[in-house]
């Protein structure tokens, strides 16, 4: 089944977050987020990440940034998607997934700074993919591969340049 999934990154911190906010973009486009909206300022730097990896490596998810995560996530809902808040203190994953994976429309929520207490009222999940401390970039890597049962693994990127051929030894890289 195709999911349209919605990676929203809360509260990110020009500078500080830069590169913690542009591995997750990497993730949420490699494992098959439609679109990453980034809460907080505007970045340059982590637009031209993501242009440059959708020219070279093909169409991938689209970035935005927004300034209000409460109107972000009325807007999903209003559109019948449901709201997954990542979080070590929630459900764990292996006991939501399936039921999750039937979803075809979903928002996650992964925080940078520390996550105001409504959006884990606001969120239908609170989910975590362990109860001991790790980042978001794990969580969302795990999430996104169990919520869609491995199938974005051999995800094919329309207009990609650069495609990488699996190999056991050395690097084997077709370009157009």
């Amino acid at each position: 089944m195709t999911k349209e999934i919605v990676v929203l990154r809360y509260g990110h911190r020009h500078v500080r977050d830069y590169r913690v906010t542009s591995h997750c973009c990497l993730v949420a486009r490699a494992f098959g987020a439609k679109k990453i909206e980034v809460i907080g300022g505007e970045d340059k730097n982590i637009e031209h990440t993501i242009e440059k990896m959708n020219c070279q490596w093909g169409e991938g998810a689209k970035l935005e940034f927004y300034d209000s995560w409460r109107k972000r996530v009325t807007h999903y809902k209003k559109r019948g998607f449901v709201v997954v808040h990542l979080t070590m203190y929630g459900l764990q994953v292996q006991d939501v997934v399936e039921k999750l994976g039937k979803e075809k429309k979903l928002l996650l929520i992964i925080g940078s700074q520390k996550v105001e207490k409504e959006v884990y009222e606001t969120a239908d999940y609170n989910v975590s993919v362990t109860s001991q401390p790790h980042s978001e970039i794990a969580a969302l890597a795990v999430f996104l591969d169990r919520v869609q049962k491995g199938e974005e693994l051999t995800k094919c990127f329309p207009g990609a340049k650069i495609r990488v051929t699996p190999a056991n030894k050395g690097k084997v890289i077709v370009r157009k």
